[in-house]
């Protein structure tokens, strides 16, 4: 009798013998029997038009066990935005409110444990609509509803601890047989409706009054602001406004807020973080403006653009401006047409040093100096001397023709002292 060597590896004949002999035995293994899953679907929900602020809102719905067994407990589960709130409170149910995330706005949501048996093939609808409120910011909302055979849970989206709660318990009551017609409008586990509330929104914009000089960088702050009373829901994907802004002539934009983007380098486009604005919510767009010239009357407009806004109904609003004051020397002189009243009568008239001195008139410099000379004698012109001629500030301020004669007075008494110093020095040394 021979021994097969150590590792050595069984013939294939052996294999397939052993294979043949495993194939037979899981052949006859008994079936196993597998429950089919549970299969429930949900009518879409009608949407409601013309809710008042302040009133109840009924939102009947109907459930389709659409599977082959009955069920004996499911969970409805509804949601609703910041406009809607829950009129009633069902005693099976937990209610919570979800944070916004994922660009979808604060919700209110309540989890319904429904425990009763659903037979297959028949739509059942509950005893009375889902009772609902239309608050006083209602006007684009939304409620969302979802029939499931599992316990979804409540969340963890940062809201508030679910509550239960008070009222008689939600029951779901049969209707009849499903139809073909009952089983195709029953095909998703979940619908949303809008209910639309007869409301207004005040959308306003505020502007900028701003000064700096030429070279300066000045930061205007446009201003967005939803008044209400209600608040705006959009599509998801739109902003809930467009604001248009246009840039003042005279200055270009340095920096610009992340939420506007330029048509032109002077024109630009701003949006909002979210498709939706809270009642006394809104948006500020800072722009960093720098003033390249100074330009008289220059006024940049803000407004809204973009989805119209039937809501508001007040357009007094609606636009502002974006007004930069560079007022310096050019600017203030040139509003000042001639100059003579104020530069000539007043500043050279007025002016002992260069009018009534006479040392103003013998002394060779204050006798042929432009400015002591033509001041005194040039009331009637104002605009005589060339310095006049050549800036605006002398019409606004007087100051170019005073400046000179205080410095020349002021440079002779330095010299005089300078004289007398050195004299007390010599008369010091001879002694």
């Amino acid at each position: 009798m021979t021994h097969p060597l150590p590792g050595r590896r069984p013939s294939r004949t052996v294999v397939g013998v052993l294979t043949a002999a495993a194939l037979t035995g899981l052949a006859s293994l008994p079936a196993v029997a597998f429950a089919a899953e549970p299969d429930l679907g949900i009518a879409p929900l009608a949407p409601i038009t013309d809710a008042q602020p302040g009133s109840g809102v009924d939102v009947p719905f109907s459930v389709l066990n659409k599977g082959t067994e009955e069920i004996g407990k499911i969970w409805v589960t509804y949601s609703v935005t910041s406009g809607l709130g829950t009129a009633d409170s069902y005693g099976n149910c937990l209610y919570s409110t979800q944070s916004s995330a994922d660009e979808e706005p604060e919700k209110t949501l309540a989890v319904c444990a429904v425990e009763q048996p659903l037979k297959p093939g028949v739509v059942y609808v509950p005893e009375q609509p889902v009772g609902l409120k239309a608050l006083d910011n209602a006007l684009y909302d939304k409620v969302r509803m979802t029939v499931e055979a599992t316990d979804p849970g409540t969340g963890d989206g940062g809201g508030t601890d679910p509550v239960p709660g008070t009222g008689a318990p939600l029951k779901l009551v049969e209707k009849a047989p499903a139809t073909d017609a009952d089983r195709a409008s029953h095909s998703e586990g979940s619908s949303t409706a809008d209910v639309t509330a007869v409301n207004t929104a005040d959308f306003a914009l505020t502007g900028a009054r701003l000064e700096g000089k030429v070279g300066d960088e000045v930061t205007a702050s446009v201003k967005f602001l939803n008044k209400g009373p209600a608040w705006v829901y959009r599509e998801l994907g739109q902003g809930a406004a467009t604001v248009d802004v246009r840039i003042p002539s005279g200055t270009s934009v340095v920096k610009a807020h992340d939420y506007c983007s330029p048509v032109t380098r002077t024109h630009y486009t701003c949006g909002t973080s979210q498709s939706w604005v809270n009642e006394a919510g809104g948006e500020t767009y800072p722009f960093v403006l720098r003033i390249d010239k100074a330009v008289e009357g220059a006024a940049g407009k803000v407004s809204f653009t973009g989805a119209d806004r039937p809501f508001d109904k007040n357009a007094a609003n609606d636009t502002a401006e974006i007004v930069i004051d560079a007022g310096n020397g050019s600017t203030t002189g040139g509003s000042t047409t001639d100059g003579s009243t104020t530069g000539g009568s007043s500043t050279g008239g007025s002016s002992t040093t260069g009018g009534t001195n006479t040392t103003g008139g013998t002394n060779t410099s204050g006798g042929t100096g432009t400015s002591g000379g033509s001041t005194a004698g040039g009331s009637t012109t104002g605009g005589s001397d060339p310095k006049a001629m050549t800036s605006g500030n002398l019409a606004a301020t007087g100051s170019d023709s005073t400046v000179p004669m205080v410095g020349a007075a002021a440079a002779a008494l330095i010299a005089g002292g300078g004289i007398f110093y050195a004299v007390r020095r010599r008369a010091a040394a001879g002694n």
